[in-house]
């Protein structure tokens, strides 16, 4: 498992820096494993948190680093605690007791070795709920394949179609290319899209897309790539909850919401082009509250 971290290419950044003696890239983690959050969450599309929640584990860092973060607290300051890959393994099982409908892993892609040695723990012990891989979408193919076989559901984010705003907002002008190409693993690994008995997902794909103020050609590009390519073999799942936060404020045009009106155009265009797999969200979900405290409950024993 160390190898894999001596000289960290795990993502599409490729930093190359020894995170085993504490170097960092651009995650801003070393090889010790930091978990936010471990608990159940109602807030994901309905057949992910169902009635009982998705038991979602936050892992601190993040290779985006996005200027928008709702997450930031996660992503940038690195709240959270640190736990063993064995102690990850039995927090899975722990939100399985609690009646998760799955396990939600929130921005993994930095620990990807760690979660292959705490899912196996986790079979071992006779898991039967299956594995959310939730993720920005700036993903290596290679590492998705280290997963095959192991995650079940890939909710990764589809956040940019033109590498001037992923450079601007993400310093990752390769954002569109290299989200195709792991969104296309993706649903190699993990369709045609299974349901169990409750209507839950039990095998798919959910591609997200935040929109952002003022980007309405590149949520409708965005919509048109993905039903092109993918028809129904996928759902989409539009999010008009962008939550302007203290430290967008160096990008005016991110310090709004999106209008009702921004929102029923996009919702209006991906029916008129065809798409019928797909989740809309209602008002009222551009609020701070929606997002949790990541002070380490239920990560501890």
């Amino acid at each position: 498992m160390t190898d894999a971290y001596r000289r960290c290419t795990l993502c599409p950044r490729m930093c190359g820096v020894d995170r085993t003696a504490g170097q960092m890239g651009v995650c801003g983690m070393t090889d010790t494993l930091m978990v936010g959050r471990a608990a159940l969450h109602f807030w994901e599309e309905p057949c992910l948190s169902g009635s009982r929640g998705s038991g979602t584990v936050f892992f601190s860092g993040c290779n985006l680093r996005c200027v928008f973060c709702q997450n930031y607290a996660l992503s940038t300051v690195h709240d959270g605690v640190a736990i063993t890959a064995e102690r990850l393994g039995e927090i899975f099982l722990e939100l399985e007791a609690q009646g998760a409908h799955n396990v939600n892993l929130v921005t993994p892609t930095h620990y990807v070795p760690h979660i292959i040695k705490a899912i196996n723990y986790a079979y071992s012990h006779h898991i039967s709920i299956p594995f959310v891989y939730n993720c920005g979408g700036y993903e290596s193919v290679e590492t998705l394949k280290m997963l095959d076989g192991l995650i079940d559901i890939y909710l990764p984010d589809c956040k940019y179609d033109h590498p001037d705003y992923a450079a601007r907002y993400s310093s990752a002008r390769d954002y569109p290319e290299v989200a195709r190409a792991a969104i296309a693993e993706m649903v190699r690994q993990c369709t045609p899209i299974e349901w169990d008995n409750d209507g839950m997902m039990r095998r798919g794909v959910i591609v997200r897309h935040l929109m952002l103020p003022g980007r309405m050609s590149e949520t409708k590009e965005i919509l048109r790539d993905l039903y092109d390519a993918y028809g129904d073999q996928i759902f989409i799942s539009l999010m008009n909850q962008y939550t302007p936060l203290p430290h967008c404020s160096a990008f005016p045009e991110l310090c709004r919401t999106i209008t009702a009106e921004e929102y029923d155009e996009a919702v209006s265009f991906a029916q008129r082009i065809g798409i019928q797999n797909a989740f809309i969200q209602e008002g009222g979900t551009q609020k701070e509250s929606f997002i949790p405290l990541f002070d380490g409950t239920g990560c501890v024993k």
